[in-house]
C-alpha cells in the first residue's frame, strides 16, 4: 500500500514507517544470530571465528549493493512526493538495468578476488579455508542481493515498509531451516550457512518483485519507459554509486579493523563476532530510523516541504536518544548472558572481551543514532556524494585505531574503534546538514519564483 509521507504528524509518520522496518530488520538479525549460533555450537569457536572474519569484507561488498539500491531509490521516492508518474516509471525501468549489469560485472570481480583478500586482511590460518568456502557462495550470491534491494527499495520509496518485512520474515524462517539442513543434516560446514543466506535471499527477492508487479499499479511500465535513457541514468548513478560508495569506504575503515583484530588472534576474532553479531540486533532501531529518514525527506522534498524535513529530523533525534538510553540498560545488565547463545561459558577469556566490546560501544549509541538518521536524512534529499565524505570520515576513524591504536593497546582499542569512527561521522554530517537545507531552500525559492513569473505572464495574456 502506498503511503504519501508529505501530510500527517511526522512523529506518527516516522513511527509507522519505522516500526515494520525494525521488525523486519530485527528478524534480520535473529536468522543472522540463528547462524551463528548454529554455526558456533556445532561447528565451534574456529568455525564460528571463519564467518566472522569475513564480515567487514562482506559488508564492504554487500554494503555496496545495498547503498546502490537504496540510491537508485531516491528519485523514485522524489518523483513520488512530486506526483510525477511517467517519471517514477522511467527511474524504476532504468534502475533495474543497471541493477543487472551491477550485479554481473561485481559477482564475476569479486568472486575471482576472494581469496587474495583474506590473505591481505591477514586471516589467520587456522581459519582462513572457513572463510573462503563461505564468502565465496556469499558473493557468488550477488545478483539475489540486487534482486531482493532493489524490489524491497522501490517499493519502500513508495510509502510502504511493511511488504518487505512479511517477506524477510518468510526468508529467515527459510533460512533457519535451511542452516539446520545444510550444517547438521547434511555436514557442508560453514559453506552450508552461506548457502542457506544466499537462497533464502532469493526467495525474498523473487516475493518482492511479484508483489510488486501485481499490486502497484503506478508501476506498470510501458515499452517506451523501458527504454534506456542517459538522463535518468546519470541522476540514478549520481544518488546510487555515492551511496553504495558511502557504505563500501565506511567498510574499508572496518576491514582494517578487522586486518588488526585478526593479528591478535581468533580468539580475539571470535569475541568481536560474538559481540557484533549481538550488537547488531541492538542497533537495528538506529537502521530503521536511517530508511525511514531517506524516504521521508525525499518524498518532502519532492513536495517541496522542508518545514517537514526540519520536523522529521526533530521528531527521529528524540527517538534516537530515547532509545540510546535503553540500549545501555539492556547491555549492562542483560549483555552477559545474551553472548551466551554464541559462546560456551568455559570461553572466558573470549566472553570477558565480548562484554567489554558491548559495554564501550553501547555508550556512543546516540552519536551512532545521529550518523543514521542525518546521513540518510542528505541522502533522501538528493546530495548522496556528501554521504561518500561521512564514510571517509568513519574510515580515516576505524584505518587510525587499526594501524595506531591496536598495535599499543590492544583489545581495548578494538573496543573505542566503532565510536571513534560515529564521532567522526558526526562532525561532519551535522554541518553538512544544515548546508544542504540552505541550498535545497534557494533551489525551491528559485523554483516558485519562476512559477510565479510564469502565471504572472499567462495572466497578462488573457
Amino acid at each position: 500500500m502506498e503511503k504519501d509521507m508529505t501530510k500527517g504528524s511526522p512523529m506518527k509518520l516516522i513511527l509507522g514507517f519505522a516500526v515494520p522496518l525494525l521488525f523486519g530488520l530485527l528478524f534480520q538479525q535473529f536468522y543472522s544470530m540463528v547462524d551463528a549460533v548454529i554455526v558456533g555450537q556445532y561447528l565451534g569457536v574456529d568455525a564460528l571465528a571463519a564467518v566472522g572474519a569475513t564480515g567487514s569484507v562482506n559488508f564492504l561488498i554487500i554494503g555496496f549493493c545495498m547503498g546502490v539500491c537504496n540510491g537508485f531509490a531516491i528519485p523514485i521516492a522524489q518523483e513520488f512526493g512530486a506526483g510525477h508518474e511517467v517519471n517514477l516509471r522511467k527511474y524504476v525501468a532504468n534502475g533495474v538495468w543497471l541493477s543487472v549489469l551491477f550485479s554481473v560485472v561485481m559477482t564475476v570481480a569479486v568472486v575471482a578476488l576472494c581469496r587474495p583478500i583474506l590473505q591481505i586482511m591477514r586471516t589467520p590460518s587456522n581459519i582462513i579455508d572457513g572463510s573462503y568456502d563461505y564468502i565465496v557462495i556469499i558473493f557468488a550470491g550477488i545478483p539475489v542481493v540486487f534482486l531482493y534491494n532493489m524490489t524491497a527499495a522501490i517499493i519502500r520509496s513508495l510509502g510502504d515498509s511493511r511488504t518487505p518485512v512479511v517477506f524477510l520474515v518468510m526468508a529467515a524462517i527459510l533460512n533457519i531451516f535451511l542452516d539446520l539442513l545444510l550444517i547438521i543434516v547434511f555436514p557442508m560446514g560453514v559453506a552450508g550457512a552461506a548457502a542457506a543466506t544466499v537462497a533464502s535471499q532469493a526467495i525474498a527477492g523473487l516475493c518482492c518483485l511479484v508483489y510488486m508487479c501485481r499490486k502497484y499499479t503506478i508501476l506498470r511500465i510501458s515499452r517506451d519507459e523501458w527504454k534506456w535513457n542517459r538522463d535518468f541514468v546519470s541522476k540514478l548513478c549520481n544518488m546510487g554509486i555515492p551511496m553504495g560508495l558511502q557504505y563500501s569506504i565506511t567498510a574499508i575503515g572496518s576491514v582494517i579493523l578487522q586486518s588488526a583484530v585478526n593479528s591478535i588472534g581468533s580468539d580475539a576474532v571470535a569475541a568481536v563476532t560474538a559481540a557484533n553479531k549481538l550488537a547488531m540486533l541492538i542497533m537495528c532501531p538506529f537502521d530503521a530510523m536511517g530508511s525511514t529518514m531517506a524516504t521521508y525527506g525525499g518524498q518532502n522534498v519532492g513536495a517541496g516541504k522542508l518545514d517537514r524535513v526540519d520536523q522529521g529530523l526533530k521528531s527521529c533525534s528524540l527517538l534516537g536518544l530515547v532509545y540510546s538510553l535503553v540500549a545501555v540498560v539492556i547491555v549492562y545488565l542483560a549483555a552477559d548472558k545474551m553472548l551466551l547463545l554464541f559462546l560456551d561459558a568455559g570461553e572466558t577469556a573470549i566472553l570477558g572481551d565480548a562484554i567489554k566490546f558491548l559495554r564501550i560501544s553501547v555508550l556512543f549509541y546516540f552519536p551512532l543514532a545521529l550518523v543514521n538518521i542525518v546521513r540518510f536524512l542528505i541522502q533522501g534529499m538528493g546530495f548522496s556524494k556528501l554521504a561518500v565524505f561521512a564514510g571517509a570520515f568513519e574510515m580515516l576513524a576505524r584505518g587510525l585505531a587499526g594501524f595506531m591504536l591496536v598495535p599499543y593497546f590492544g583489545f581495548t582499542a578494538v573496543c573505542f574503534a566503532n565510536p571513534l569512527a560515529w564521532i567522526f561521522a558526526d562532525i561532519f554530517l551535522i554541518p553538512a546538514f544544515f548546508h544542504v537545507r540552505k541550498v535545497m531552500a534557494g533551489i525551491l525559492d528559485g523554483q516558485k519564483g519562476q512559477q510565479e513569473h510564469v502565471e504572472e505572464a499567462a495572466a497578462d495574456t488573457l
